[in-house]
C-alpha cells in the first residue's frame, strides 16, 4: 500500500533509476521477480474465486462471518487483478516506473483502497460478531442482511476516502520524478497508515477479544444451567418417585409442578402434569407439555428461550473460529510493512535497506493468497466445498 514514499527519494528501491530498470529486465532479480508474481497472482485469484463461487452456491456457507469474507476476498481479487501486475511489471523493471505518472497515481490509490477495504472487513466482522455476542436476541430479531450490507457498503466508502487525495491530485508536486512511482506527500503518508493500520488494528483486537470472551462465558453458563436441569434417571424400571420432601422442584419455574393438588400454577392453566403412560415432557420428567388444541400459554419454556439464544451457534461459531487466524495472519503479514512504511516518512534521515522495503511489500501482498488456505485448514464446511470443486473440476 503506497510502496514508495518522499522518504525514499530513489523509489521503492534506492539507487535504481530507469538506467538501473533498463539493465535489468528478466535477467537475475527481474526473472525471479516475474516467476513469483505470476504465481502470486495465480493464487490470489483461484483461491479467491473459489471462496466466493463456494458462498454463492452452499447454501452450509451461507452465513454472516462468510458474508465479510466473500467481501475481503473480492478486495484480494482487486488486488490481484489491478494492482500486482503494475507491482510486479516494476520489480521486473528494477523499481522503474516506464509507464505515465497518471496509472502510477491510480496505482497508489488502488493500493491504499484495497489494502484498507481489506482490514476495515476484519474491523466490521469484529463490530458484527460483538454485537452478535452482546445482544444476541435483538441480533436475531432485526434483519441481520441490512446490518450486514450497512457494514461492508460503510466498510469500502471509508476506503475509497481514504484513497481518493491521491486520484484528487496530491501526487502532482513540483520536481517529480516520472520514473518513480510513489506517494510524494509524506504527511499523507502517515495519515495513510493511522487511518489503514495502526487505528483499526487494536480496535478490531479489543473487540475481538471481548467478542470470544462473552462467548467463552455465554457457553460455560449454558453448560452449567443444563447439568443443573438434568433430570435424575431412576433407578428401576417404573417412573420417578415424586418425594414431597424434595426442598426444590426439579421442574423450571416456567412450567406447572407435578402435583395437582397444590394450590398455585406458575405457568397457568395450559401447563398440564403428564398422564400415566406419556411421554415426558420438555422441562424435565414430571412435567408434561400443554394438552393438544389448548392455545399456548403467556410464558416462554426456558429451552425455547435457548433455542433462541443458540441461533449463534452451530455453523456460526464454526466460521468464527477462523476470525482469530484470518487476523493473526494478516497482522503478521502487514505489520512489517507499516512500520518500515511511516519510519520512512516520520525519519527521512533513517536509512532503510532497499531490499528490506521490497521484502516486506511482498510479504504484504502474499496474505491476500493466504486467506483461502486458512479457509481450507481451519474450516471443514469450506474444505468439504473445495473438495467438491476441485473433484468437479478434474
Amino acid at each position: 500500500m503506497g510502496n514508495r514514499s518522499t522518504a525514499d527519494p530513489d523509489g521503492l528501491l534506492a539507487g535504481r533509476g530507469p538506467g538501473a530498470g533498463a539493465a535489468a529486465g528478466l535477467a537475475g532479480p527481474g526473472a525471479a521477480a516475474l516467476v513469483g508474481g505470476v504465481l502470486l497472482i495465480g493464487a490470489v485469484l483461484a483461491g479467491n474465486s473459489l471462496v466466493c463461487v463456494s458462498v454463492a452456491t452452499e447454501r452450509a456457507l451461507q452465513t454472516p462471518t462468510n458474508s465479510f469474507i466473500v467481501s475481503l476476498a473480492a478486495a484480494d481479487l482487486l488486488l490481484a487483478l489491478l494492482v500486482l501486475p503494475l507491482f510486479v511489471y516494476s520489480e521486473v523493471q528494477g523499481g522503474a516506473w516506464l509507464l505515465s505518472p497518471r496509472l502510477c497515481d491510480a496505482l497508489m490509490a488502488m493500493d491504499v483502497m484495497l489494502c484498507t477495504a481489506s482490514i476495515f472487513n476484519l474491523c466490521a466482522i469484529s463490530v458484527d460478531r460483538f454485537v452478535a455476542v452482546a445482544v444476541p436476541l435483538r441480533y436475531n430479531r432485526q434483519g441481520g442482511s441490512h446490518r450486514q450490507l450497512l457494514l461492508i457498503g460503510a466498510t469500502w466508502l471509508l476506503s475509497a476516502a481514504v484513497a481518493a487525495p491521491v486520484l484528487c491530485g496530491l501526487n502532482d508536486v513540483r520536481g517529480r520524478d516520472p520514473a518513480v512511482c510513489r506517494l510524494e506527500d509524506r504527511d499523507y503518508v502517515v495519515y495513510s497508515s493511522v487511518c489503514s493500520f495502526f487505528l483499526p488494528c487494536p480496535l478490531m483486537l479489543l473487540l475481538y477479544w471481548a467478542t470470544f470472551r462473552g462467548l467463552r462465558r455465554w457457553e460455560v453458563a449454558r453448560r452449567a444451567k443444563l447439568h443443573g436441569r438434568a433430570p435424575r434417571r431412576p433407578s428401576g424400571p417404573g417412573p420417578p418417585s415424586l418425594a414431597p420432601r424434595l426442598p426444590q422442584d426439579p421442574c423450571s419455574p416456567d412450567c406447572a409442578p407435578p402435583a395437582p393438588r397444590l394450590p398455585q400454577d406458575p405457568c397457568g392453566p395450559h401447563c398440564a402434569p403428564p398422564a400415566p403412560g406419556l411421554p415426558q415432557g420438555p422441562c424435565g420428567p414430571d412435567c408434561a407439555p400443554p394438552a393438544p388444541g389448548l392455545p399456548q400459554g403467556p410464558c416462554t419454556p426456558p429451552q425455547t428461550r435457548r433455542r433462541r439464544r443458540a441461533k449463534i451457534t452451530g455453523r456460526e461459531r464454526k466460521a468464527m473460529r477462523v476470525l482469530p487466524v484470518v487476523v493473526g495472519a494478516f497482522l503478521l503479514c502487514w505489520t512489517p510493512f507499516f512500520v518500515v512504511h511511516i519510519t520512512q516518512a516520520l525519519c527521512p534521515a533513517c536509512s532503510v535497506p532497499p531490499r528490506l522495503v521490497s521484502a516486506v511489500t511482498w510479504l504484504g501482498y502474499v496474505n491476500s493468497a493466504l486467506n483461502p488456505v486458512i479457509y481450507t485448514v481451519f474450516n471443514a464446511e469450506f474444505r468439504n466445498v473445495f473438495r467438491k470443486a476441485l473433484r468437479a473440476c478434474c
